[in-house]
């Protein structure tokens, strides 16, 4: 199958999927994995591999979904584990609620979702959201203990914060990628600073749909009365001295540093050995386990390295469902893929393009709520919109730019089961997929729809 038929085939497909996890309690990772499979079978993956006429190998449908499940696991199954483990150990040594602190003296108490959606904003501009959600996760919950806040806002709030700088600042990958296959990847500077200034309405939105929600969904943990009813100062007389605020930083300070330096050496192109251990200590895996390290060694401090078994054998308990859900996820993304579907709105781009600025938005968005990967919908957008940048009228270098910023709004929306961050914003934020439908689904609609019209609004006075 292919066409237009495909795509209705899959959103129908998605919907299935969604009433299935939601309505049947039919596990996401059964649901997810059986939709790829009869959605790979309907769009006509062969069967087993295959070689075209032209010596071009197709794979078979067991490869790709295998191709799909081991590509999640490589790509951010160990910086899930790490993150966790990282959190996990802050948790136990009463670091969170330092880092709580700390975060509470600089923003106030009376606005800890504008300070974690900050906080998420400045973190994921080098770092990737996933691993930046996982990295901030507990001083989220240390807030959340500390304030007393909704801990459905404050998840909603974080997300919004990494989800926007993602899709919009250098040296993030996606967007950078972009620029480049734009012509614009020397000005990477005037990319940034208008990915700055487009990420003011979707930051607004973030914080208004973050603080709307945490008052009509709660989570597992806010269910949880006998956490509920502790008070933060019950919470610090367990620990008896907190760590201090260096050692509580370090296990998240460093791998960020090492990531955006990764980052700058990379834009900046630089070469050499010196380079070459830069990007080494710089790649997620590495940073995150330098990370460890640190928590390690505040265990150590704390006394309380006879604990560090039992937390690492909690940890994989807690993060093994989050890691084979995600996986599934990139079984569907793989799948869809590997059907026709993205070269067919590939063929038809021209059909939207009279739509102007909104016409790169709606592709790109086409693309991320069909295959689930943003950075993939940005640098696929790019190369689809590139060749039409003249007959749509963007010539000059802040036209063009706001064209790439207007692919990483659509590059958000929206965000569902197809999507690796979806399953760690839902899990680490203690929330059912039904709940994360009407939490991060909604809002990365939300924000994005909110981004455009800044976009739009901003096209009529940058020329």
């Amino acid at each position: 199958m292919t066409g237009l038929p495909l795509i209705i085939t899959f959103i129908v497909a998605i919907i299935v999927m969604i009433v299935m996890i939601s309505k049947f309690k039919i596990h996401p990772f059964v649901s997810i994995m059986l939709i790829s499979l009869v959605l790979g079978l309907v769009a006509g993956i062969p069967l087993t591999d295959r070689v075209l006429e032209d010596g071009t190998k197709v794979s078979g449908l067991a490869n790709v979904i295998g191709a799909g499940f081991s590509g999640t696991f490589s790509s951010i199954g160990i910086v899930i584990i790490l993150g966790a483990l990282i959190g996990s150990i802050l948790e136990s040594t009463g670091a969170a609620l330092t880092l709580a602190d700390i975060v509470i003296k600089l923003v106030g108490q009376k606005n800890p979702v504008l300070a974690v959606e900050l906080m998420g904003w400045v973190v994921s501009i080098p770092v990737f959201c996933d691993s930046g959600f996982v990295i901030l996760n507990p001083i989220r919950k240390a807030l959340v203990k500390r304030t007393g806040e909704s801990s459905v806002a404050m998840t909603v709030g974080l997300a919004s914060g990494l989800y926007i700088s993602h899709v919009f600042i250098p040296p993030t990958p996606g967007p950078i990628a972009a620029a480049s296959t734009l012509g614009i990847g020397d000005n990477l500077l005037l990319v940034m600073l208008i990915g700055f200034v487009c990420s003011l309405f979707p930051l607004a939105a973030g914080l208004v749909y973050a603080k709307f929600i945490g008052k009509r969904v709660k989570a597992d943990d806010e269910m949880n009365t006998e956490e509920v009813v502790k008070t933060y100062e019950e919470l610090v007389a367990e620990y008896g001295k907190l760590p201090s605020g260096f050692s509580s930083l370090a296990p998240i300070v460093a791998p960020i540093i090492l990531m955006a330096l990764s980052s700058i050496a990379s834009m900046a192109k630089m070469s050499g050995d010196f380079a070459t251990l830069i990007s080494f200590f710089g790649t997620p895996i590495i940073a995150l386990a330098v990370g460890a390290a640190f928590a390690a060694a505040q265990l150590y401090t704390a006394g309380k390295m006879g604990d560090f078994y039992k937390i690492c054998d909690d940890t994989l308990k807690t993060v093994g469902p989050i890691l084979f859900v995600t996986a599934a996820g990139g079984v569907l993304g793989k799948v869809i893929s590997a059907s026709d579907m993205v070269n067919y709105i590939s063929e038809h781009a021209n059909v939207l393009s009279a739509m102007g600025i909104f016409f790169p938005f709606l592709l790109s968005a086409i693309l991320k709520s069909a295959q689930g990967s943003s950075t993939v919908a940005l640098t696929t957008t790019a190369g689809i919109v590139a060749p039409l940048l003249p007959i749509l009228g963007f010539t000059t270098p802040i036209q063009i730019t706001l064209v790439c910023m207007a692919i990483g709004a659509g590059a958000m929306t929206v965000s569902h089961a197809n999507d690796s961050y979806f399953w760690v914003v839902t899990n680490f934020g203690a929330m059912s997929p039904d709940r994360g439908y009407k939490t991060q689904t909604a809002n990365t609609l939300v924000m994005g729809l909110a981004a455009i019209l800044e976009i739009a609004l901003l096209s009529l006075f940058l020329h």
